[in-house]
């Protein structure tokens, strides 16, 4: 027997992932009541299949690696590692695939939750499917938030239910490393996963389509990560696809572009992503099932009139990291509590009623040895829209801080300057330990900075840090040469 109640909310939320969680939370803390509808765990991909567990994964492979490389550990860090032991710290940062915390935290938020599956029912109306069978009609006075994020998208391969391929949520969560892996992609959950299961003493084959890896980064950082995965034993290959793949005896065959034949038992695709759109209900409100929901910069959908619909998170495909679709929530609770009351909204740059750091500034961390880490604009990106800057580089290696964490350390950093307005418009850094420095990066771009005033932040000494003032000076240095930019480069 199936049973149907109607609730109405000032705003409803679908998904319960960070991102929906902050939504919530905002607007919750605005005086509005909400309601957040989840199928599937509180907490999201995030903790459960992808950030928590991932880094779990990846933090004793990266402290194995950098001890190996210092005088008097290396010896002592030379030792496999202790696999169950790198699995159970794995299990309890994924809280062992347990809720429960995350939903006593919606209790003290004053958040409400219905379990099961949320479709969009008409304007401002969801309907859920509850886990007994039953229909819970959710209304929304103010607004409805999609939050639903992404999922793995996989290849047009003839066989692949029964291949049983990995997605990334096979990749993190599984009870024990495979003996031989194959992983199709060149991204960051590609050379992550490639990174933590090597050490774990998996042997990983990683195919890429293109000619390098992390190809939406600054080419020397995929380098340097090709030439670690090497030293430790993986075996890279470029410009290849998967031709033909099945499990036959529990083994993974695979035929790829070249005419040459891999046998392993796990295979992880790694080949982008896709949105959690295809059952929401998109169709009633006049949108297209399976599409992603692009919206403006106060996070309103906008293909659908009436500014009640919003989308923040990877569903929107702006910017698919877990920290961008949170500052996106931030943004999207304060536009919604603004309309409800009727304040007039701020859209203007850097305001409170635009997620303007989606095009300006987004920081992202790969967890791999060596540590990337970049924001704001590449020279790649700069020469697509054809921004003129400057491009400032630096070997870490000659940084004493670096030395102090490796006396062997290789890495390198650049910087993108504004010729104009003489301020950086995008950083990377590619060596161990360099994920702490992105957050310096990030507040000089979004602060717009000018190098003159940068001179003033003393980075302290011996840290790896140091390397603003290396760039700064071999700014002054080639600039005041009369070079078009201070490595001569000019984009």
């Amino acid at each position: 027997m199936t049973t149907e109640d109607t609730r109405t909310y000032d705003v409803v939320v679908i998904g319960a992932g960070p991102v929906g969680e902050n939504v919530a939370d905002r607007t919750t803390a605005a005086g509005l009541s909400t309601v957040i509808v989840e199928s599937e765990l509180v907490g999201g991909e995030c903790s459960y299949w992808a950030c928590e567990p991932r880094k779990a994964l990846l933090r004793p492979a990266l402290l194995r690696a950098d001890a190996g490389r210092v005088p008097g550990l290396d010896p002592a860090a030379a030792g496999p590692l202790d696999t169950a032991a790198v699995l159970a710290h794995r299990d309890r940062m994924a809280a062992h695939w347990n809720d429960d915390g995350q939903v006593e935290w919606l209790k003290t938020a004053g958040i409400d939750l219905q379990r099961g599956h949320g479709r969009l029912d008409g304007p401002r109306r969801v309907a859920v499917t509850t886990p007994d069978g039953g229909t819970v009609h959710l209304r929304a006075r103010h607004a409805v938030a999609v939050c639903t994020g992404s999922g793995a998208a996989l290849p047009d391969l003839p066989g692949l239910a029964a291949l049983r391929p990995w997605t990334s949520r096979e990749a993190t969560s599984a009870p024990q490393p495979p003996g031989r892996l194959i992983i199709v992609g060149a991204g960051v959950v590609a050379t992550e996963m490639a990174t933590a299961w090597q050490a774990l003493g998996t042997e990983v084959t990683l195919l890429a389509r293109g000619t390098r890896l992390l190809p939406q980064m600054e080419p020397f950082a995929g380098e340097l990560v090709a030439d670690r995965l090497r030293e430790a034993g993986t075996d890279l290959r470029f410009g290849v696809t998967v031709a033909t793949a099945a499990r036959t005896s529990g083994e993974v065959r695979i035929t790829l572009s070249d005419g040459s034949r891999l046998t392993a038992d796990e295979i992880l695709f790694a080949t982008g992503r896709a949105p959690r759109t295809g059952d929401i209900g998109l169709e009633t409100v006049g949108l297209t099932p399976g599409d992603w929901l692009p919206t403006d910069d106060t996070l309103t959908v906008t293909a659908a009139p009436g500014d009640w619909l919003y989308a923040a998170g990877d569903v929107n495909r702006r910017a698919l990291l877990t920290h961008q679709g949170k500052y996106q929530a931030r943004i999207a609770g304060a536009v919604i509590a603004a309309r409800a009351c009727g304040t007039p909204l701020d859209t203007g740059r850097w305001s409170p009623h635009a997620a303007a750091a989606d095009t300006a500034a987004v920081p992202q961390v790969v967890f791999t040895d060596p540590e990337v880490a970049g924001v704001g604009l590449t020279t790649i990106e700069a020469r697509r829209i054809g921004r003129r800057v400057h491009v400032v580089d630096y070997d870490l290696g000659h940084v004493a801080g670096a030395l102090q964490h490796d006396p062997q350390y290789r890495g390198r950093a650049r910087a993108l300057i504004d010729p104009d307005r003489r301020t950086v418009v995008g950083a990377t850094f590619a060596g161990p330990g360099v994920a702490e420095l992105l957050h310096s990066a990030t507040v000089a771009i979004i602060g717009e900075t000018p190098i003159e005033r940068l001179w003033h932040a003393v980075p302290p000494f011996p840290t790896i840090s140091e390397v603003w003032l290396r760039l700064l000076e071999t700014y002054r240095d080639q600039h005041s040469r009369g070079h078009g930019s201070p490595d001569g480069l000019s984009v």
